[in-house]
């Protein structure tokens, strides 16, 4: 289905179909037409016309199909569909329009950061041949790549991502990326970062119940509400995972995780931004 078939689509429609709303299909075809687009240039024409080009690459990672039946479905090799995945990706990240803010955020903006959120997702990936201890993640109970994002509370914006396998405990992850958070930002968390106080004071997670007894009313109702703020977190992954490239078992190369986390993140705050 080329993009001249679904370009007069509802918006509901085409965000369902592509993950993206159509403005920000436009704006991602912009950044890659000066790269992309041969018309007028010595040499051969593609095939795909730019705006095709950026529909493989969002039907992999909405739908996660293997390069095979997607080369199929487009009539091309599905090593082309590997290439136009990946040049798709390079560019975007390149260009810089779907950059994260990064580390430097949450200090440059302490004060329009009130409340950040801090939570890690785990994708499950397919069993490694070598180190297999270091992905098996005793939670999930299978071998996972951990994301680890830090959004705001109030806008729903990723700040920064990190990244670790599944052995890796949440609050190693969070101590090895060495992020700190400004005196006045109070952080949330779960339960998985249990002694972050040490690190940053204004921060706070959910009572945890004594072996043997039962919170109080007051630790419950701290529990419950704490729940309430850090929900805005669980709807970012959970936004994330509409690519499914992000919730099924990974089966590409684990180097390419993050980019590709990265760049999802980013569309994600684009959007955001955009309709604020």
């Amino acid at each position: 289905m080329s993009y001249e078939q679904i370009k007069d689509l509802p918006p509901p429609e085409f965000k369902r179909l592509c993950g993206v709303h159509i403005a920000t299909f436009v704006r991602m075809v912009e950044v890659l037409k000066p790269e992309l687009a041969r018309t007028g240039k010595k040499g051969g024409q593609p095939k795909l016309s730019v705006e095709d080009h950026l529909l493989v690459a969002l039907e992999y990672w909405r739908e996660y199909g293997t390069y095979f039946h997607i080369g199929k479905s487009w009539g091309i090799h599905e090593s082309t569909v590997c290439r136009i995945v990946r040049k798709v990706e390079n560019i975007l990240i390149k260009s810089g329009a779907f950059r994260l803010p990064g580390k430097r955020e949450l200090h440059s903006s302490a004060y329009s950061l009130q409340v950040v959120v801090i939570d890690v997702t785990e994708t499950p990936i397919e069993r490694p041949k070598k180190t297999q201890r270091r992905y098996y993640s005793g939670k999930k109970k299978r071998h996972t790549l951990k994301a680890q994002l830090v959004v705001d509370q109030a806008s729903g914006k990723v700040i920064c991502t990190a990244y670790g396998t599944g052995r890796i405990h949440d609050f190693r992850l969070l101590k090895n990326t060495q992020i700190r958070f400004h005196n006045s930002q109070l952080c949330l968390a779960d339960k998985g970062y249990q002694g972050i106080a040490r690190l940053h004071a204004s921060s706070c997670i959910p009572a945890k119940k004594p072996r043997g007894e039962v919170l109080s009313t007051c630790e419950r109702q701290h529990n419950r509400h704490l729940a309430s703020l850090r929900i805005f977190g669980e709807h970012i992954h959970r936004r994330l995972k509409i690519f499914r490239i992000l919730k099924e078992q990974y089966r590409n190369r684990r180097r390419r995780f993050g980019l590709r986390c990265n760049l999802i993140a980013g569309l994600l705050n684009y959007e955001l931004a955009l309709f604020s």
